[in-house]
């Protein structure tokens, strides 16, 4: 029998009311139990907000103001007592029955989300009344955070793979297995379906379309420690740019961000070099950089113009972009993720055509300390962040960080670490003085600790940002604000927030130092932070904890001198 809306709404509602993350997880893994392996796929979309994966779920492009139209003449005065269009939506639909079911729901939301052109703004109104005519008020208030995009049930996909497991093995130990499969096609939906299907984890390759979560480099301190780790192993530059996963097929392709964001639209210049240079299918992964008139990379802020929504084309013309590749994980509908580094390298020297928007990574092998250091100096000289020392014989490890990919990035002056942090945003305070007037002062940023799905403290920043950074940081926050801390958050007291943000931004952070802290819940706080600029990841792929000790370790031993 198919699962009601209503008792979806009823799961929504129990999950919004909860604070502990093992609860979630139980209320999470009774819900999928009650689920076909079709509504599964619908129910892990939907429990986050959603219609599909982040990279292509449709925006419903419909705000309060259009909600209080549908809702009628005394929703206004309603909506200004209780502040909440959702509460509105469930007190007018009080007293109504629902025999709705999950699927249907779904797909008149998928209806409403799809119109556009003259008169969509009537024609979506018109719908979402009629749907909301035919519901009781808990499916209605959900239905409407949806379409509003105010679902806050407080927790991230890792969580839904804690209650996948649970569902099948009454605990989390099937976790790792699981997330094998979500780091190898990052679709929670897709997840969900085949765990509700099997009954347990299996083994699954990348598919062209769905983006695979990218693999990650541990830091090295020097050129000793790469060579004591790795021998004889290949560098490749480490440029300051946007790593980008293609998804090539041929009548499409896609772009992914770190973050998981379809970036295709945004970069049609390289969307075209691609098609020319590549006739394959397949999954490769490279860095998209602008390059000066003399060929020499430009920083990453010229790069970052490009990424926008508007005015594209205009600055295809001021900006050009090269994506250097550097890996290849599917060829032909053949995995090429689980072959060694070198036979990657070599199918993807013999994918890609020459020609001057798609280029291969620098790359050298190496047999010596001496050789790593060397390129690592040209690197410097190049205009680089520093290298990438790869295992010769190391598979691509999808979403993991380990010792097969190590980056040795140039140090800063010998005060400051020598490496940046990718930290979470948790929240902010309002200004003081001149801050007043933008309305923020000063923002919390955290670490990812995996083991918990938890965000920990590191760091208030209050300094080192221009006006005009501080505005885009309140554009960026200010819609997302809520006075209630998100579940997933561990913060003392002597941290609060006047307002808090779900964990989306990542930001790159340069500091003097780690120290010991007593305040923040990592137990280590920066010392002298500073904004450098905004990073495309996941939040789960910031700065972990663990990686966080690591800089602090080396940082003792006299790694940054």
């Amino acid at each position: 029998m198919s699962m009601k809306f209503a008792e979806l709404a009823k799961y929504l509602e129990k999950l919004e009311g909860t604070a502990s993350r093992l609860e979630m997880t139980r209320i999470l893994a009774e819900l999928f139990k009650k689920t076909s392996a079709d509504e599964a796929r619908i129910v892990a979309y939907m429990t986050q907000g959603q219609l599909g994966p982040a990279y292509e779920a449709p925006n419903f492009a419909m705000a309060d103001k259009m909600i209080l139209k549908v809702l009628g003449e005394t929703a206004e005065a309603k909506f200004k007592k209780l502040g909440d269009m959702g509460l509105v939506a469930e007190e007018l639909g009080r007293g109504k029955n629902s025999n709705l079911v999950v699927k249907e729901i779904y797909d008149a939301l998928w209806r409403i989300a799809k119109v556009e052109g003259t008169g969509s703004q009537e024609k979506k109104q018109e719908l979402v009344r009629e749907l909301l005519s035919r519901l009781d008020g808990v499916s209605a208030k959900y239905v409407v955070k949806m379409i509003l995009g105010k679902l806050r049930t407080g927790f991230s996909d890792m969580t839904v793979l804690d209650a996948l497991s649970w569902m099948v093995a009454g605990d989390k130990k099937l976790r790792p297995e699981i997330e094998n499969m979500y780091n190898v096609r990052a679709d929670l939906g897709e997840i969900a379906e085949e765990i509700v299907k099997h009954k347990k984890p299996r083994e699954l390759e990348p598919e062209i379309g769905t983006p695979v979560l990218m693999a990650r480099a541990e830091r090295a301190k020097d050129a000793a420690e790469i060579w004591e780790r790795n021998g004889k192993c290949a560098v490749e530059y480490k440029l300051d740019g946007l790593r980008i996963q293609a998804h090539i097929r041929k009548n499409k392709i896609s772009l992914f961000s770190r973050g998981l964001e379809n970036v295709t639209a945004m970069f049609p210049d390289v969307v075209e070099g691609l098609a020319k240079q590549i006739k394959k299918d397949c999954i490769m992964e490279g860095e998209v950089i602008a390059l000066g008139k003399d060929g020499r990379f430009l920083p990453f802020q010229e790069t970052t113009q490009r990424k926008r929504k508007y005015n594209i084309s205009v600055m295809v013309g001021k900006i050009p972009l090269t994506i250097y590749l550097f890996d290849v994980l599917v060829v032909d509908k053949a995995n090429w993720a689980n072959k060694a580094y070198e036979e990657r390298r070599k199918k993807l020297e013999e994918a890609v055509k020459p020609g001057s928007t798609v280029r291969l990574m620098p790359m050298r092998k190496v047999e010596k300390v001496a050789e790593i250091e060397g390129y690592f100096k040209k690197a410097i000289d190049d205009g680089c962040e520093g290298i990438i020392a790869k295992k010769l014989d190391g598979e691509y490890a999808a979403g993991a960080r380990n010792f097969n990919w190590i980056k040795y990035k140039k140090s800063y002056d010998k005060s400051t670490l020598a490496d940046t942090i990718d930290a979470v945003v948790m929240g902010y305070d309002v200004g003081q003085g001149k801050r007043a007037g933008f309305g923020i002062g000063d923002f919390l940023i955290g670490v990812y600790q995996s083991e918990a799905d938890k965000y920990l403290t590191a760091a208030k920043i209050g300094t080192g940002l221009t006006d005009e950074e501080w505005r885009e940081l309140l554009r960026k926050l200010k819609p997302q604000a809520s006075s209630l801390k998100p579940q997933e958050y561990e913060v003392d007291k002597r941290m609060e927030c006047d307002f808090w943000v779900k964990p989306k931004y990542v930001v790159e952070i340069k500091a003097d130092e780690i120290t010991k802290s007593p305040m923040h819940t990592s137990g280590l706080a920066l010392r002298f932070p500073r904004f450098v600029g905004w990073r495309e990841k996941k939040p789960e792929d910031a700065t972990g904890v663990a990686e966080l000790k690591r800089l602090y370790t080396l940082q003792m031993k006299g790694g940054d001198k």
